[in-house]
Parts: structure tokens; sequence; C-alpha cells
């Protein structure tokens, strides 16, 4: 094989590897945005609908919350056990430090606890010291909750008072309670009957941004086009040039290429002939 033709076969190669792999970066980036194209109608069909019963989403407090039924809204009644009162690191709210104030709430029912976030408050000058906490409504409350999916837990053991995710039993280790909880979802407060004295501040509403990713998928496909015609292109050029001797000079180390055949001449014509044997003749009469 010559120079040219391994530089050719080489540029397709690598064409066709920079195509596949875009292609799957494309795939990769569409399915980011099947997923959050999803969770977006799920949280526009939920979180302002008519609240149902918590059994209704949650059969157990060992069930795990369904992905469509996130954000539903849920009506208990219990009581909230203000003394285990947890805060949750490391959670901005609009871009101001904050501390989520989470808060067993024990149902009337069956006594089960749902780990509830209430809101948030500032963190303080250092986010260090201890930061004052408005109470809970006391006594019997009829409260309307979101939903949510527990979080990861996190490594280390439970801090009295404080945790970094939003993981009920991690939650229940911190306020130092032993007690039936849903495990894996949480609620947020949505509205409180009797409405607390000092209310905290309100948690945002999630973010509906669809993001980047459709427009990121196609950027990828045309990326693998380009790069395929791109590379091919250019592995056509090289045999081009060496069908045509302009490419670049053959590498010393290299085999000779065989030379190419002379072209025969054309044979000349009766008549042509003809014309040459007479005045080759007229020419040695008058020579004699």
């Amino acid at each position: 094989m010559t120079p040219a033709r391994r530089r050719a076969v080489g540029l397709v190669t690598v064409g066709v590897v920079v195509a596949v792999a875009c292609t799957f970066l494309g795939r990769w980036q569409w399915h980011r945005h099947e997923w959050r194209d999803a969770r977006i109608a799920t949280v526009e069909r939920n979180y302002d609908a008519t609240p149902v019963a918590l059994a209704d989403v949650l059969a157990s407090p060992a069930a795990a919350l369904a992905d469509a039924d996130e954000w539903s809204q849920v009506r208990v009644t219990g009581t909230y056990l203000a003394d285990a009162t947890v805060l949750l690191r490391n959670r901005p709210v609009d871009g101001h430090p904050a501390y989520h104030v989470l808060v067993p709430f024990r149902l009337a029912a069956t006594g089960d606890v749902l780990v509830v976030d209430r809101g948030w408050v500032p963190t303080g000058e250092d986010a260090s010291a201890d930061v004052d906490v408005a109470p809970p409504p006391a006594g019997e409350v009829e409260l309307v909750a979101r939903v949510r999916q527990a979080e990861q837990p996190t490594d280390g053991a439970a801090t009295a008072g404080w945790v970094r995710s939003v993981h009920p039993p991690q939650v229940m280790a911190a306020a130092g309670l032993d007690a039936v909880v849903y495990a894996h979802a949480f609620g947020q407060v949505v509205t409180e009957d009797p409405a607390p004295t000092n209310v905290l501040g309100a948690l945002p509403a999630p973010d509906l941004d669809p993001g980047s990713h459709l427009s990121y998928a196609f950027q990828w496909w045309a990326f693998a086009l380009g790069g395929l015609v791109g590379f091919t292109w250019l592995a056509r050029r090289e045999l081009v040039e060496e069908r045509d001797g302009t490419g670049p000079p053959p590498d010393p180390g290299a085999p000779a290429r065989p030379a190419r055949p002379a072209r025969p001449r054309r044979r000349e014509g009766r008549a042509e002939a003809e014309e040459d044997a007479l005045i080759d003749a007229q020419t040695r009469d008058v020579e004699g």
C-alpha cells in the first residue's frame, strides 16, 4: 500500500471514530433532555394539584415514592416535634446562604413520623453560630405539604441538630429520635392550620428551565456529520494527488513505484507514408 493510500485509510478511520463518538455524545444529551422534560412535566402536573391523603402516594413508611408522584400535595394531621428540630446546611436560597429547618411531624392516625422542611432561616454572620428558629405551631396541626423523594445519605456519623442531606433516617439520628419514619420521602410545607406566629422563609419553586440539552444534542450530531465528511474529503484528496503526481514527495525509505509504461506512438496513416516516400525520391533525383 502506498503512503498516500495509508494516509487516506487513516483519515477515514479517524473520521469514523469522531463520528461515532459525537453520535453517542448527542444521544446522551438527548436522553438528558428527555429526563429533564419528564421532570418538568411532573412538576407542572402535581405542584398545584388538589391535596390527597398521604396513603395515596406512600402506602407505608417503608414504601418508595414513585417518580410520577413527586411534588404531589398531601394533607395530614398530627403534631410537630419541635424539640427535635434539625438544620440542613449548605442550601442557599436565591443566592443567599441559608439553613433549611427540618422538623419531624408525628401523624395522629398512625404515630409514624414524616420529616417536614418548614422553610429557611439566614445563616448569620459566619454560618457557625447558633441561629434563632421560629417554632412551629403547637398542638395538633393540619398540614398540607408537597412530598419529595429523599436525598442520598452523607458519609460520617450524624451531628446533633445538623445534617447535610434530607435523608430521613439521618435526620432522625441527628434529632435523637427513635421512631418509625417515612424513610424514602419527606414533605415541604405548603400550609399549616393553625398558622405559625412567625413565618419562616418560603421555599423556592422548582426550576422549570429545560436547559440546553436538546441544542447540545443537535450540535454533537452536526459535528458527527461534519467530521465524517471532512475526513473523507481529505482522504479523497490524498488519492487524487497521488494519481495526478501533485502530492508530497514519497518517503526516501519507501519502495519506488513502478514507472508508468510509455504510450505507443500513433501509427502514421497510409497517405502520409506515401507523401514521405515521394519527397525522398525527388530529393535523390535532384542530388543525382
